[in-house]
């Protein structure tokens, strides 16, 4: 297990997205490409559809999400989400291979913004910024 497979097992351990033993999960798993970017591939199986032959939007927002917190992962950092905004641009259809990207676009002033993007066939399909905090290393939970 490399560092940062360990560090997205320790802290992300039932990710609904990238865990690979959630029952239900996504199970996308990241890698960097030369430029830094996190990129990952989705199936769109017909089970996460929303309207008859489309994604369902909350999985893509899900998706884009994953992505941001795995792209800090894969750059050896922790942070929660504090805003996504997505921009759903064309449908995206069931049955076909999507291709996640996410990035970092600034660490300015504490916080890191993130950038995504869904593509199918080349096409940008759905994109999303996002605002991460950082957090030092334990996400507890208050009562």
């Amino acid at each position: 297990m490399t560092a940062t497979t360990d560090l997205r097992a320790r802290q992300h351990p039932s990710c609904m997205v990238c865990s690979p033993t959630h029952p239900f999960g996504l199970r996308l798993t990241f890698t960097l490409d030369a430029d830094g970017i996190a990129v990952g591939q989705f199936d769109c199986a017909p089970a996460f559809a929303g309207y008859a032959g489309l994604l369902h939007g909350g999985v893509i927002s899900s998706l884009l999400d994953g992505a941001m917190t795995n792209c800090l992962f894969l750059h050896g950092q922790i942070a929660l989400t504090a805003r996504l905004n997505v921009r759903f641009r064309h449908p995206v259809e069931t049955g076909m291979t999507a291709v996640v990207r996410a990035w970092i676009a600034d660490t300015s002033r504490g916080f890191c913004q993130m950038k995504a993007e869904l593509l199918q066939a080349g096409i940008r399909k759905a994109s999303a910024d996002g605002v991460f905090v950082p957090v030092q290393s334990q996400v507890t939970t208050r009562g």
